[in-house]
């Protein structure tokens, strides 16, 4: 909590500001008591009825100097804590955005969103009160101590037996609540993860009626996180009724003894009801403290979520600096293997080959055998384990990150769209990329027909995620904003699949002429999408079975005239 706090040092000129405002709203609350002590026992007892208009005219406008203090200081408040949230939002996606894929993994996509949004909004509540009760509070405890012992030294030995059972009790209740904040958080992480696998994967579930099933694991996760947040509130539900009890039981003490000394003309009752109010305001400091103190364990939770993802180092660092001249096209695996962490075996295991420029050379095997992971390690999503990939001969390891990717036009397996115009996603491969470059991209990504078969052709809204496109088409829009960026080095990773033969055959052809001056790396399930390549690199658990021309390999590797054989009659195989 500590650690996020320190960020406010960028509003200490307002925090100085609210601390100077706070005093003063303080001060002329700690005044307004021995006003309204004179009032009565110089004007009320004495017949002086100018007294009590003149003290009673200080009264106001001491309330309303305290009162102009403390809206300005609950605005100025809001203002350093919403800012420091928009800072540390700021700094947690920047600090995400350097992740490679295995911190996505290690953390969750749902706790990752939870830790941005309620964590901070946690840590921003508490800020707000802790800036306006961690002056406020302690003023008002000692300075009402130090009022109430000048008004009657004796009776302020009824205050030295109630505070240690107000303390007691809130210091009790802190103990059994912190744990309890802790599971809060992890169940709603389990909440969110369990909202969002439903939503996204909306298409999924109805299509094999797994609604009833779904809702089961909704109402399990929610029960558990609705449980956990009953038994805080239990534990908080004590906090006010004890504080009441205590409170009201305090001023019968005192109203019981000042009553016997008034009798006995050692007090007036000006300053017994001046010291009730004085010890009001020591309770209700005491109050303050055990709302920070019921607030504080929550956002520490919250705090310590946020600060474990931004302690987190990513798996590699940038610490590039060579130019690895991509332009010169050359693709080299050398003795690779990867390693997922955690996992039993390697997901790829001595893994060496060369693509050249100019060369298509495509990665073809079954389910499970490290396709997509070869080419996620081209641009560092992942860093390998042991060996090197070489880009034009330099370890893709001493060169800037930036450079690298900047070269590279990757299509991943899943199509990925964002909100926004079909211009606006294509455009994201190159951001000053011209109409006609985006037209140009779309049409050898075969994409021009339906573009202009939709109502505002390229200034088509797409939905969040391209739900409003078919799987071809967002597959198509992808390859699309890969060939409008026009990089040395292609990555295609099974970006056909959604595509009929026809379509796919098209593509092709017209890729070939478009990607001549490039290294293209081309993984397919279909071997009629990777038959005219110049080589074919077949992966099998992992390792590389065969490397070579369809002919070759077709001869003489078992395992793609296996793949070859599924797919392909004898006919179109001669």
């Amino acid at each position: 909590m500590i650690k996020l706090l320190k960020e406010l040092k960028f509003y200490k000129w307002m925090i100085i500001a609210i601390f100077a405002l706070i005093f003063l709203q303080s001060m002329a609350e700690l005044f307004l008591p021995t006003l309204m002590a004179d009032i009565v026992d110089k004007g009320v007892v004495l017949g002086d009825t100018p007294f009590i208009w003149r003290t009673g005219g200080i009264m106001l406008l001491v309330s309303a100097l305290g009162a102009i203090a403390s809206v300005i200081a609950s605005y100025y408040s809001a203002r350093a804590a919403m800012g420091l949230g928009r800072d540390i939002r700021k700094k947690v996606f920047y600090h995400v955005d350097k992740f490679s894929l295995q911190e996505f993994d290690e953390v969750g996509t749902a706790s990752l969103i939870t830790r941005t949004t309620n964590d901070i909004t946690q840590v921003q509540q508490v800020v707000i009160m802790m800036l306006r009760m961690v002056i406020s509070a302690p003023i008002m405890l000692v300075g009402g101590i130090i009022m109430a012992v000048s008004k009657d030294a004796k009776l302020s030995l009824v205050i030295l037996v109630t505070m240690p059972v107000l303390v007691g009790a809130i210091l009790l209740i802190f103990k059994k609540g912190m744990p309890l904040f802790q599971t809060v958080q992890k169940r709603l992480d389990k909440l969110n993860l369990v909202f969002r696998e439903n939503l996204t994967g909306i298409r999924v579930i109805r299509a094999f009626n797994r609604e009833t099933s779904e809702k089961v694991r909704l109402k399990q996760a929610n029960k558990e996180l609705t449980d956990v947040s009953i038994k805080v509130n239990k534990v908080m539900a004590f906090m006010m009724p004890v504080m009441m009890l205590v409170m009201n039981l305090t001023v019968v003490a005192i109203i019981w003894f000042g009553g016997l000394r008034i009798d006995n003309g050692a007090m007036q009752i000006g300053d017994l009801m001046a010291f009730i109010q004085y010890v009001m305001q020591i309770m209700f400091a005491l109050v303050m403290a055990s709302m920070m103190f019921v607030m504080i364990p929550r956002a520490a939770v919250s705090a310590k979520r946020i600060n474990e993802v931004l302690e987190m180092t990513p798996s590699f660092k940038d610490e590039g600096t060579k130019q690895a001249n991509i332009e010169h096209g050359t693709l080299e695996f050398d003795n690779v293997t990867f390693s997922y962490p955690g996992a039993e075996e390697p997901a790829l295991t001595n893994i060496s080959f060369r693509a050249n420029k100019g060369e298509i050379t495509a990665i073809i095997g079954g389910t499970g055998s490290g396709k997509s992971t070869l080419v996620n390690l081209v641009p560092r999503f992942y860093e390998v384990s042991s060996g090197m990939i070489r880009v034009n001969g330099v370890d893709i390891r001493e060169v800037p990150q930036e450079e690298l990717r900047s070269k590279i036009g990757f299509v991943p397996q899943k199509a990925m769209l964002f909100t926004g115009t079909i211009a606006d996603n294509i455009r994201l491969g190159k951001e000053d990329a011209t109409d006609e470059e985006i037209a140009h991209a779309a049409k050898i990504a075969q994409a021009e027909d339906f573009i202009s078969k939709m109502a505002e052709g390229y200034q088509s809204e797409i939905e969040q995620g391209g739900s409003n496109l078919s799987g071809g088409q967002k597959q198509r829009l992808s390859i699309a904003r890969a060939l409008v960026r026009k990089p040395d080095l292609y990555i295609f990773d099974d970006s056909f699949s959604a595509l009929d033969f026809k379509t796919d055959a098209r593509l092709r052809a017209a890729l070939k002429d478009e990607t001549k001056d490039a290294t293209v790396l081309l993984v397919a399930q279909r071997v009629s999408t990777v038959v005219d390549a110049d080589r074919i690199i077949v992966l099998d658990h992992g390792q590389i079975a065969g490397i070579g021309t369809h002919e070759e390999l077709l001869e003489m590797n078992d395992v793609y005239k296996e793949i070859v054989e599924s797919q392909l009659t004898e006919e179109e195989i001669a």
